[in-house]
């Protein structure tokens, strides 16, 4: 008579733990690149797994999802980009009626952003006394729809990110709250104290007139008042035209002490010849983070291997 119920209890057990059993399950984060998987990882709880699209080496201008890249984004409780400005090969499959709930776009709006650009113009104005700083030109290369995308190089707009993220993580799992607040909380003090230390090391670059590949590496450059010559190329996609090279040329050979930032995702064979009469100094530098490790403190030495990046333009570290 007893065993005739043990099937019954069982079941029974099973249907009670079940959503306890659902509920402990650890959040599942995709993000379309690197740098958006180490700001997640500063603040999501310590089981959250993430799951990265673009691998290393890889550019998200010209990636193509893999079938596994479009499982991982099925199985995903949240899934992050940088919007349709920048990863392009997702605007698409993100319309999906099934994905769309669970997408959200890490790109500040125009107001935050004007905001920020607001108050970092009038810090800018008190340290330099009211006067217009002599070397805010940044290049004549490309933005995506007349806006610069590479918004998570600059670390104010990046604690803008992180708290978009904290917010979507809180809903998905609000019995984390506070351990997602007390992350934010660490991560905006490291960046605090990363900011006030790298400021008056990367002064010094005033005066050296620094290149990049493509034009990328303006939102870290804006922040910390960077003067950027230009860009080699005005399209990370295609080789650029004849009048753009011979102008690159000219701005390359008047410029003083001229450092060249290359990327690790593009090739570099097309503009050799241009660097081969210049006293160029050349430095790489990756936005897309590739050998950052994913720790809680990753993308705070991913801001510090931006700023390593820039100093090696200075003379007495230049390698030519």
């Amino acid at each position: 008579m007893q065993n005739r119920f043990l099937p019954f209890i069982a079941a029974a057990c099973l249907i009670a733990v079940a959503p306890l059993s659902a509920a402990d399950e650890p959040l599942r984060i995709v993000t379309s690149i690197k740098p958006l998987s180490l700001l997640a990882r500063a603040i999501a709880p310590e089981d959250t797994q993430i799951t990265t699209l673009i691998p290393a080496g890889a550019s998200p201008h010209t990636y193509q999802l893999r079938p596994s890249d479009r499982r991982a984004l099925a199985e995903a409780d949240l899934i992050l980009w940088v919007g349709p400005s920048m990863e392009t090969f997702m605007q698409r499959l993100l319309e999906n009626p099934e994905l769309a709930p669970r997408t959200q776009s890490l790109m500040p709006t125009e107001e935050a952003q004007i905001a920020h650009e607001h108050e970092h113009e009038h810090a800018h104005a008190e340290e330099v006394g009211h006067e217009e700083h002599p070397g805010h030109d940044h290049g004549d290369g490309h933005h995506h729809d007349g806006v610069d995308p590479h918004v998570w190089l600059d670390p104010a707009l990046a604690l803008l990110m992180t708290h978009t993220i904290g917010d979507r993580l809180a809903k998905l799992a609000p019995n984390q709250h506070d351990v997602i607040e007390r992350r934010l909380k660490q991560l905006e003090h490291a960046l605090h104290a990363q900011d006030e230390q790298l400021r008056p090391s990367l002064a010094r670059l005033e005066g050296i007139d620094i290149f990049t590949y493509h034009d990328a590496f303006g939102r870290f450059a804006e922040h910390y008042g960077i003067h950027l010559a230009g860009a080699l190329t005005p399209s990370p996609e295609q080789t650029p035209g004849a009048r753009h090279i011979n102008a690159i040329q000219q701005k390359l050979r008047g410029a003083n002490h001229p450092c060249l930032l290359t990327e690790p995702q593009f090739n570099r064979d097309w503009w050799q010849s241009l660097t081969e009469d210049v006293g160029l100094t050349i430095s790489t530098w990756d936005p897309l983070a590739s050998e950052i490790p994913e720790t809680p403190d990753g993308y705070v030495k991913f801001q510090q291997s931006l700023a390593d990046a820039a100093l090696t333009c200075l003379p007495e570290q230049a390698q030519h």
